[in-house]
């Protein structure tokens, strides 16, 4: 349902970089793709809570022999925990990953933690609502409210985009 190639513009990466998919899931929807793009001098890290998932993406990046793909078990609520190294993404992906949260606020500061000076974060969450797949009604994000927890972390709002026909992004800078 999300082009990771648009994502991928909008997070403008390209060779080298580090750049993580927080909250990947099984799929590594962007993971995988993103891999190529950055090729062996970057990595990409492929966070996730559960463990199996994990298990998947480190299977499937063997079987491909995609060694730039590492992956990292953490609770992303858990602000300081996230075992990659503070300063150090060029971008953070936030893909379907908010709307799973109880502390948004939480998830924001790690990313925050987790990116370095001139870097981007880019989220995109379910928008459309009254359909019979997605989340339940209480758990759509308020844009507005990632907008104010981005730029309490140092964030300027750069971008915002259609993702799909259900879903919306942001695409958020830091600069200092």
């Amino acid at each position: 349902m999300i082009d990771p190639q648009m994502l991928f513009r909008k997070g403008q990466i390209q060779q080298g970089m580090h750049i993580a998919d927080l909250g990947c899931g099984r799929t590594g929807h962007i993971v995988f793709p993103a891999s190529n793009i950055i090729g062996e001098e970057g990595i990409v890290y492929a966070v996730d809570i559960l463990k199996d998932v994990l298990k998947i993406v480190r299977k499937r990046a063997k079987i491909n022999n995609e060694e730039n793909i590492h992956t990292v078990w953490a609770d992303l609520e858990q602000v300081g925990h996230t075992s990659i190294p503070e300063d150090s993404l060029h971008v953070g992906y936030l893909v379907n990953t908010l709307c799973q949260s109880q502390d948004i606020p939480a998830i924001m500061q790690e990313a925050s933690r987790l990116l370095r000076e001139k870097s981007r974060l880019v989220v995109v969450d379910w928008s459309k609502k009254d359909i019979p797949f997605g989340p339940n009604e209480e758990n759509y994000v308020d844009f507005e409210e990632v907008k104010d927890l981005a730029k309490d972390e140092g964030f300027t709002t750069q971008e915002e985009f259609g993702a799909g026909d259900y879903h919306h992004g942001l695409v958020f800078f830091r600069h200092e």
